[in-house]
């Protein structure tokens, strides 16, 4: 398995927040055999898929990291498409508009790849990943391989039983609505504009919202309302234009975000006695300081 092995893997420009140190190995399958043996040779591995959604150790990942950059096959016959783990969010909704299918418009401006966002029910512009999916496949560390119905999947907002039950997501099976490309192309601008209004481009490296919304307020609101926009710490920053986005001003390091993730959170806390969770997932294994200040922005 060595033909897609690099060691001291250099992260950080693989990353959107382009932050992070060397990883000991990395792994990039291109198939799902060799994704599934990885998995079984490696059972606690982790896996990365376009790194839009995880701050990763500016000291590195002193382990092994699977990363799904390569398995993006895409399949459309009529109205069903299937989409590898790897396959970027954008590219799918081009594809599927070329075929003049409809129903992943909002995807067209997310940087994640399919598995991540199946794994998180990924949403926005009124429409969400789970609304036509029919199946996924899976790889459960208990079980193997496996293919969930979308009513098995426990999609709910911004998560699925993926999260409950240590899931991998390695493929997703659609159902799309035909539909005039033109129109659908419209829709994909729409969304493609709200979010060039809403959110940070990559042109500011940043992860995507930093806390999931509460059941009782936007994040992005209670962090406006305790003063979060103004805070700043080493070179990343609290976005002026949106709360719940923390961008990379130049050489921003992982532990800056934790620090500066760990001062919202506790403004939050100190004003409403609300606990926001982190939407991010964190990886690394070098930094003391990093797993604590990590463990306290997990606590509930």
């Amino acid at each position: 398995m060595t033909e897609y092995l690099e060691k001291d893997f250099d992260i950080k420009n693989y990353t959107t927040f382009k932050i992070g140190g060397k990883i000991d190995e990395a792994y990039f399958p291109d198939n799902v055999d060799e994704f599934v043996r990885l998995l079984q040779k490696y059972p606690n591995i982790p896996v990365l898929g376009n790194l839009s959604n995880t701050l990763v150790s500016t000291s590195g990942y002193n382990g092994k990291v699977i990363l799904t950059h390569k398995m993006n096959k895409i399949e459309i016959e009529g109205n069903k498409v299937s989409a590898e783990c790897g396959v970027k969010g954008p590219k799918l909704s081009q594809e599927v508009c070329n075929a003049g299918l409809s129903g992943l418009e909002f995807m067209i401006g997310f940087p994640g790849s399919v598995g991540g966002e199946v794994y998180m029910n990924a949403s926005a512009n009124g429409q969400c990943i789970s609304d036509n999916i029919t199946s996924v496949l899976c790889y459960s560390r208990k079980l193997g391989l496996i293919t969930f119905k979308k009513d098995q999947m426990g999609f709910d907002y911004r998560t699925s039983r993926c999260e409950k039950d240590d899931l991998i997501v390695l493929k997703a099976e659609f159902e799309l609505t035909p539909k005039n490309k033109d129109d659908i192309k419209k829709q994909m601008d729409e969304n493609l504009d709200f979010r060039r209004k809403h959110q940070p481009t990559l042109a500011l490296p940043n992860c995507g919202s930093i806390f999931k919304n509460p059941p009782c307020n936007p994040a992005g609101r209670l962090l406006e309302s305790v003063g979060a926009k103004e805070i700043m710490i080493g070179d990343v920053r609290v976005w002026r234009n949106h709360s719940n986005f923390i961008i990379n001003t130049g050489n921003g390091s992982s532990i800056d975000v934790l620090r500066l993730m760990t001062e919202m959170k506790q403004r939050v806390k100190q004003m409403y006695n609300i606990d926001l969770e982190p939407e991010l997932k964190y990886l690394g294994n070098k930094n003391k300081e990093e797993i604590k200040l990590w463990q306290k922005l997990v606590q509930k």
